[in-house]
């Protein structure tokens, strides 16, 4: 069993006294024949917990369902509507602010829920209270420092990133075989019209076969970096 849920009690959190809290967002959804369908979700609790570690912060559950309507059609791929998610997430943060917890991160695992960013928006016109990471200036500069081979669009889905990440933290859930699976498709411009499935076979976009457990530690270690300054804008005015 992956762990996802924090066995932290409510005196932890009232001697914690955090600030912000930190929501992993996944996904339920195809990713080829070799990683899981839960891995955004694994990857937004690597995340989260690698954060809780080196910030005083609450880490929440993940979300683990939510806008994959571009992998339909895939067996085990299950979505909900961007409605929902957005009604979700913006009950957490309501409930989490009458809590006394006022600013809150959403780590995003899954690239399709663009639903994320307009709750940020959203909630942040009178003054910071919600932030997505990582942003992609944030996915690219760990690539960056990881040394991987592929950029984000090249890499977009099961590929070099997110097999790395699974190889580093999670490698009994990469199934023997993932090492040639890469499936190269750059040019997908009807892809929120016509799906993965127009562009993909496998369900793959991207070169898993490039993944390394080093490289994946270094995509963690770039992204815990990159929080500092999203920690600081959202604790700057959170009391």
């Amino acid at each position: 069993m992956i762990d996802l849920i924090s066995t932290a009690t409510s005196q932890d959190e009232a001697e914690r006294d955090a600030a912000v809290a930190v929501l992993p967002v996944g996904s339920f959804e195809q990713h080829g024949r070799y990683l899981p369908l839960a891995t955004d979700t694994i990857v937004a609790g690597i995340v989260t917990a690698r954060v809780a570690e080196e910030y005083p912060v609450m880490a929440l559950p993940p979300i683990t369902i939510s806008c994959s309507h571009e992998h339909a059609g895939w067996r085990g791929t299950v979505s909900i509507s961007a409605r929902t998610l957005h009604q979700v997430v913006t009950d957490i943060a309501d409930s989490l602010a009458a809590s006394g917890i006022h600013r809150l991160v959403l780590v995003s695992g899954h690239g399709g829920n663009y639903v994320l960013g307009n709750i940020a928006q959203e909630a942040s016109v009178a003054g910071p209270r919600i932030a997505v990471f990582p942003r992609s200036s944030e996915w690219d500069r760990a690539r960056r420092d990881a040394g991987l081979t592929t950029g984000g669009h090249e890499d977009m889905h099961a590929g070099e990133l997110e097999t790395s990440i699974l190889l580093a933290y999670r490698p009994d859930v990469v199934r023997p075989g993932n090492e040639a699976a890469d499936w190269t498709a750059d040019d997908r411009p009807h892809l929120l019209t016509l799906g993965m499935a127009e562009y993909t076979e496998s369900g793959v976009i991207g070169r898993p076969s490039l993944g390394t457990a080093e490289k994946g530690r270094d995509v963690i270690a770039s992204l815990v970096r990159s929080f500092a300054p999203v920690y600081e804008i959202l604790t700057r005015t959170a009391k």
